[in-house]
């Protein structure tokens, strides 16, 4: 079994309260220059992790070449870990109706939306748990259109031998120009592919560069619809709104990928899988690339992404800060 070396790691974030630190989070970064190249890296970028759902947008691509037809709005979902909020229950259900599917049809897990927030507003409308509430809802519809698409079995598109996964396979292999190294099982059920750091903002580059085909397709669905990919309350829709013409996609265990339509691309891990820690580094290794002073990007909006304050009796006394 493999895994990823911690020995290999570096601090990328320190815990700092009252002007002590009292902690650390380590993990590794990458950053591809506008030509693809790596400019500059902390930590092993090299070993193979499991980016969780930084995935799907990969996978997004492999379905439309597979035979998926769908709108941006409802391409954005198939790229999603939403939060289950109306806009993304609405568009599961659209993009059911479109397949002749029901919420039967799906294998991902009965579960409650990601967001506190929006979980509460759920359990005071009398809402029960549902497969559409679970964040990769709109990926698992999309699966199952694309085996409706092509006479594929749908009961079975969970199997890493399925026609469906083994074409995911190939696509997410090419993009991200790595063998896949472990097929693992996602939180969602669905296969889990392994890529490098540097493969996968590889990926992401190759998205946001892309003028035609599926990859385009992807990203433009991305950057018009970014509160479908995660919500109206998360950081990721904050700094895609911040940095013009940016993909991202957040996954879980930390992992985050960024990348610019002039080709600059950035991925991150955590090793701890603390999410408070994924949103500090990203705005980091950006201001360090230069990106927060390209023309048009609302630095101040995209720093603000990267703030998370410790409270001490509920006055800030400290903070989450990169040490990039």
């Amino acid at each position: 079994m493999t895994s990823f070396p911690h020995s290999a790691q570096a601090v990328v974030a320190e815990i700092v309260r009252s002007g002590f630190v009292e902690g650390h989070h380590y993990g590794s970064v990458v950053a591809l220059s506008p030509e693809g190249h790596v400019e500059w890296s902390v930590g092993d970028v090299d070993s193979h992790v499991l980016p969780r759902s930084c995935n799907k947008p990969l996978q997004a691509v492999a379905m439309l070449e597979a035979g998926l037809d769908l709108p941006p709005d409802l391409l954005a979902l198939a790229s999603a870990s939403h939060s289950g909020e109306q806009q993304h229950l609405d568009g599961v259900r659209r993009l059911l109706e479109q397949a002749l599917l029901t919420e039967d049809d799906l294998r991902c897990p009965v579960d409650w939306p990601m967001i506190d927030a929006v979980r509460d507003e759920a359990l005071r409308a009398g809402d029960e748990p549902s497969r559409l509430f679970m964040n990769c809802s709109g990926k698992h519809v999309a699966m199952l259109a694309t085996c409706v698409a092509n006479g594929w079995d749908t009961s079975t598109y969970l199997d890493p031998t399925h026609p469906l996964q083994q074409h995911i396979l190939k696509t997410f292999s090419r993009l991200t120009g790595e063998p896949v190294a472990t097929v693992a099982v996602d939180g969602c059920g669905a296969p889990l592919l392994s890529t490098s750091l540097t493969g996968l903002a590889r990926a992401f580059r190759t998205l946001a560069v892309a003028t035609e085909g599926p990859q385009q397709a992807v990203a433009e669905a991305i950057r018009s619809h970014p509160e479908l990919v995660s919500g109206s309350t998360r950081d990721e829709l904050r700094l895609l709104r911040a940095i013009p013409g940016a993909i991202g996609k957040a996954g879980a265990e930390a992992c985050y990928a960024v990348a610019l339509p002039d080709g600059r691309a950035f991925a991150l891990k955590i090793d701890d899988g603390g999410a408070r820690a994924r949103p500090v580094v990203m705005a980091a290794a950006l201001e360090r690339s230069g990106v927060l002073e390209l023309p048009g990007v609302d630095a101040a909006a995209a720093r603000r992404t990267g703030e998370h304050v410790l409270l001490g009796g509920g006055v800030p006394v400290g903070e989450i800060r990169a040490a990039l």
